[in-house]
């Protein structure tokens, strides 16, 4: 990770209503706040990033690069909706351009077994860490396209209007995919032993 840097005068002093202080705190460039929550946020971020991608291979790496864009974002923070809706935008436009820059380079790679590494905060329950485990395993079986879609809808919360202009896609193909989306997951949970909990998410 790369050291703290000031966050530039504009950001300096400024108070933002409503921000936790300790968030504040890192936007005002507080290298023991910015290290405490960049630590705190580190469990969500890999969680996510495990949602979006195929595999553990990128995972840390993804990781690591969606905490430098929220270290260098955090000025851009105004308090405006809750904090981890932000990261976790954040982090998937992070997730997101890896993956394009991924796609530039390499070939597909072939299908391999992954290890599962949805990653357990301190304060989740068990049942919790085994649900998001089993979750990862379905989510690596559907078209990528279908998983970016289901990721941003029923993980993040976001609608579909949104999730339409954060992945650049019409409104209508975006509905598309989230159908097909839950048809495959529901059917993949069937055959795994029962659907998944909370329908799709």
């Amino acid at each position: 990770m790369e050291p703290m840097t000031s966050t530039g005068p504009e950001a300096i002093g400024r108070a933002r209503p409503g921000v936790d202080p300790r968030i504040q705190a890192a936007i005002q460039g507080r290298k023991e706040a910015a290290e405490s929550l960049l630590l705190e946020l580190l469990p969500r971020v890999r969680n996510l990033v495990r949602y979006l991608v195929h595999g553990d291979g990128d995972v840390e790496d993804i990781a690591q690069e969606s905490l430098i864009a929220l270290l260098r974002g955090l000025p851009s923070y105004r308090g405006e909706g809750q904090f981890h809706s932000w990261a976790d935008r954040v982090v998937a436009r992070t997730t997101f351009a890896w993956l394009r820059r991924l796609r530039g380079t390499e070939a597909r790679r072939g299908e391999e077994p992954a290890e599962l590494m949805a990653v357990p905060s301190e304060d989740a329950p068990p049942d919790e860490y085994v649900h998001r485990r089993r979750m990862v395993m379905l989510l690596d079986r559907i078209p990528d396209e279908q998983r970016h879609a289901m990721v941003l809808h029923h993980v993040l919360g976001m609608s579909v209007p949104e999730v339409s202009d954060e992945l650049g896609i019409p409104f209508e193909t975006i509905r598309s995919r989230l159908r097909l989306g839950r048809t495959a997951l529901r059917a993949l949970a069937t055959d795994a032993g029962g659907a998944p909990e909370g329908g799709a998410a």
